[in-house]
């Protein structure tokens, strides 16, 4: 069965109730579970839970939260998990060959005038001259694993700096908190990452910042949404129930953070949502400033980037990380929300 695009929020909600029979309610929500990362990127999924609009769609949610993007994708193939937000990684992709996994949708993305992800150096390589990114050969630079985004990022960045991608040193960390550990210590000198950590970091005095991700990758699209090919084929209607409820949680989150139309007593209690799920082992008024920094727009409706995603999956085929079969229709499912 074919369904339509999520237009609008409320064409999404009177497709998942027109598919149930009507306006009889549900006897019992659906339970499913939810990759997340602790980011203030994943606020969607966050704001969803918090304010009902996943019960509103008869969905009972629980989150499991990894430290990296290629584990999120396995056990979204494996089923431990329903669905996920975050970045396109070689493992993903892997999956999405294997007819396992499927991306469904977009979430965070680069766009112009928003603060977006940053390039960070530690304190030490800033002093001996790593001041920008056209200074990265012969440096090292952290990743969580090979075939990550920050892999992706790594290499186009020096790319687009004419630097030769065997001049820069990867150094594969497995967790993000490792990475910000070996980044403040100087045991690695180069890093990217979203501006609630890079901004967080760069206030104390071991890391300093050197440039934009944006500057290199424009309209990059972060982060997507993704499940099992089992649900995008076989249980459509779940899909939709989950992408709309998640995208009034990215709307809020939008309108508060990102484009400000609420006012500041809606900006307030946003943050602190966000807070119990970010940071939240740091008194508020220590995260609150981390939170607001982080507020990358989240794509209306789920729409996604599809242009950037054929260019990271171009990227990961030239790099010989991923086989050359796929193809972009075998990665994602453009059926359920609007590509562009």
């Amino acid at each position: 069965m074919q369904f339509p695009k999520l237009r609008s929020l409320a064409v999404a909600s009177a497709a998942a109730v027109f598919l149930w029979g009507g306006a009889a309610p549900m006897a019992a929500a659906e339970a499913i579970k939810v990759g997340a990362l602790r980011f203030t990127s994943h606020a969607g999924s966050f704001v969803a839970f918090e304010r009902g609009y996943f019960a509103e769609q008869d969905l009972d949610v629980e989150f499991v939260f990894f430290q990296a993007a290629q584990p999120m994708a396995v056990a979204i193939a494996s089923g431990d998990v329903d669905f996920g937000v975050t970045a396109i990684s070689g493992g993903l992709i892997g999956l999405a060959e294997k007819g396992a996994v499927k991306v469904i949708g977009g979430a965070l993305q680069e766009e112009p005038g928003i603060d977006g992800q940053k390039i960070l150096a530690s304190k030490a390589a800033f002093d001996a001259g790593l001041t920008s990114a056209d200074q990265l050969a012969g440096r090292s630079f952290g990743i969580t694993q090979p075939g990550s985004s920050f892999h992706y990022m790594a290499h186009k960045i020096a790319e687009a700096e004419g630097i030769p991608t065997d001049e820069i040193t990867l150094k594969p960390l497995q967790k993000v908190g490792a990475i910000v550990g070996a980044l403040k210590s100087g045991q690695i000198d180069a890093w990217t990452i979203v501006p609630h950590i890079a901004k967080a970091l760069a206030g104390g005095p071991e890391v300093e910042i050197i440039g934009d991700v944006a500057d290199y990758i424009p309209n990059y699209q972060v982060t997507t949404v993704f499940t099992s090919t089992e649900n995008a084929n076989d249980q459509p209607e779940l899909v939709q129930r989950f992408l709309a409820a998640f995208s009034q949680g990215a709307a809020d989150f939008n309108a508060a953070l990102v484009d400000k139309t609420t006012g500041a007593e809606e900006e307030e209690a946003m943050v602190r949502l966000i807070h119990k799920y970010v940071n939240a082992d740091r008194p508020f008024e220590q995260a609150a400033t981390s939170i607001r920094n982080g507020a990358m727009r989240i794509n209306e409706n789920a729409r996604l980037n599809l242009a950037s995603v054929e260019d990271q999956l171009n990227w990961f085929q030239a790099s010989g990380l991923v086989s050359d079969a796929i193809t972009i229709d075998m990665l994602v499912d453009q059926s359920f929300v609007e590509v562009f």
